[in-house]
């Protein structure tokens, strides 16, 4: 089992770390829309995922991963009202790479929010 950090991500902001390397595939923990430097991106939900993706391609590429080796996502958001812009988002991410995925809708994020994105890739 191997740790991943990078400073091209905010740091965790509890006890745990931004992913976890095992047997060749990586899990990392969601990500929200937090700057490398631990600012939160206010804007909308837009913007937002932007910045999440962002974070996660910081963290895959620490691990040795991209978001073409993703093979499921777990996307947290708090309004299934946006969905479609996150979607829209997501999509401009992933293009043709189609991962597992799950989206739901919580009551609340950390630091409230609007979406958080997790992931797990095959290491290359």
């Amino acid at each position: 089992m191997k740790v991943v950090a990078t400073n091209q991500a905010p740091a965790a902001i509890g006890p745990y770390s931004q992913g976890i390397i095992v047997n060749n595939m990586f899990y990392s923990s969601g990500q929200i829309p937090l700057t490398p430097a631990g600012e939160l991106v206010n804007g909308d939900v837009t913007e937002q995922t932007h910045q999440v993706f962002k974070n996660l391609q910081a963290v895959l590429a620490e691990a040795g991963a991209s978001l073409d080796t993703v093979v499921k996502a777990t996307v947290f958001i708090a309004d299934m009202e946006e969905f479609a812009a996150v979607n829209d988002v997501y999509s401009q991410y992933f293009g043709d790479h189609k991962p597992a995925r799950s989206c739901v809708e919580v009551a609340r994020l950390p630091k409230d929010v609007k979406v958080e994105i997790e992931v797990i890739a095959l290491v290359k």
